[in-house]
């Protein structure tokens, strides 16, 4: 998951020629950590559009099991308004809102849910695109760590592929960008460009790769950026499992 995700999730019948009217709606910034001491933060959505947006904010828990995202409603995080309407131009701060006090050692993780609501415009004809956002939202423990640490890294093949299996014994998340590979004899290979995704606390992830099994068969380096920070693990030669 990119840490701003924008989809299409509804599209009004038109004419095929028919042109589209795009949404204004624009939220900020792209994720939150509230620190131990911090009871609440903010986003701020806004519309740079010419007509109206109406947009519905609902929290989700947010966890990663069996390689795969997983988001459950919760009241653990709070955020107020959950309804909003925006006329052009006009900007909006949600505040978001921690419940209960920190604990234990580990950051707990969340996404706020942006939905915009189609809105009925019978001047405008042609598809309607409406945006969703999904801002991560990780709530710092009591001692919190200063960066992630635990990290595990593999490339495995499996039916003639790569997979980068990254698992994360560490107390925070690890938001994993801009991947390149350097192989044993300094040959050079792009693997991902922009954000690959999170590895949550206690959580294990994998991500099929695009590049060729032939790149890692040697081992070597794989440089990254994790949280913003570059950085470098060793990977040994290719595994194959099945």
């Amino acid at each position: 998951m990119h840490p701003l995700l924008r989809h299409i999730v509804f599209a009004a019948l038109a004419l095929a020629q028919a042109a589209a009217s795009a949404s204004g709606l624009q939220v900020s910034p792209v994720t939150l950590t509230l620190q131990a001491a911090q009871n609440a933060d903010g986003l701020w959505l806004s519309n740079t559009g010419d007509t109206v947006v109406h947009a519905q904010v609902r929290v989700y828990r947010w966890t990663q099991e069996n390689g795969a995202e997983k988001l459950t409603p919760s009241r653990e995080l709070l955020v107020s308004p959950p309804m909003v309407q925006l006329a052009a131009s006009e900007r909006q701060l949600i505040r978001v809102i921690r419940t209960g006090a920190p604990a234990g050692t580990v950051e707990d993780s969340y996404r706020v849910i942006i939905d915009e609501l189609p809105v009925e415009v019978k001047e405008k004809k042609g598809l309607q695109l409406v945006l969703r956002y999904s801002v991560p939202i990780f709530l710092a423990s009591a001692n919190a760590p200063a960066a992630p640490s635990g990290l595990t890294w593999a490339v495995r093949q499996e039916e003639g592929h790569p997979v980068l299996e990254v698992a994360n014994g560490g107390g925070m998340h690890a938001q994993l960008a801009d991947l390149e590979f350097v192989d044993n004899a300094g040959r050079r290979t792009q693997v991902h460009a922009g954000l690959m995704g999170y590895v949550l606390p206690g959580a294990r992830m994998r991500w099929p790769l695009k590049t060729s099994a032939e790149v890692f068969t040697l081992g070597g380096v794989l440089e990254t950026k994790i949280n913003g920070n570059a950085t470098q693990e060793n990977i040994p030669p290719l595994e194959r499992v099945r």
